[in-house]
C-alpha cells in the first residue's frame, strides 16, 4: 500500500541523512523501516532500521527513498514528525509524535494515553 508522505512527515534535514545512509548501503531495494515496539523507560519504543519491503508495509515514496511502516505500527506513527539533528546535544533521528501522551527524557521512547 502507497500512501501520501502527509501520513509520516519527514524533515527536509531527516530527508537528507536517510538517503546519504541509504546510498551508503549500496542495496537500492531497501528503505528506511519506521516502526513502533515494546519496550524503553515509556512502554514502547521507535524502531529505524534499513531493510527491504515486507508484504504487508505500507510504502511511502519520499524525494528518492521509500519509507517502510508495518500495520501494527501505524496507529502510533500517524502525524508524526522525523526530524535529524547534529548539535551540541548529540546527532540522530528526533521524532515529534503527536499520539504520545509522554515521552522519557531521551525522546526515544513514549506513551499513549
Amino acid at each position: 500500500m502507497t500512501v501520501s508522505s502527509q501520513f509520516v512527515e519527514i524533515t527536509p534535514r531527516a530527508r537528507e541523512e536517510v538517503k546519504r545512509l541509504v546510498l551508503a548501503e549500496g542495496k537500492p531495494e531497501i528503505g528506511l523501516r519506521l516502526g513502533v515496539k515494546g519496550g524503553g523507560c515509556s512502554g514502547l519504543s521507535y524502531d529505524l532500521k534499513f531493510t527491504p519491503k515486507e508484504d504487508k508495509d505500507t510504502v511511502i515514496e519520499e524525494d528518492g527513498f521509500k519509507v517502510f511502516m508495518d500495520p501494527k505500527s501505524l496507529i502510533y506513527l500517524k502525524g508524526m514528525q522525523l526530524d535529524f539533528q547534529d548539535g551540541l546535544n548529540g546527532k540522530g533521528f528526533v521524532f515529534k509524535n503527536p499520539n504520545a501522551s509522554s515521552t522519557c527524557g531521551c525522546g526515544e521512547s513514549f506513551s499513549i494515553a
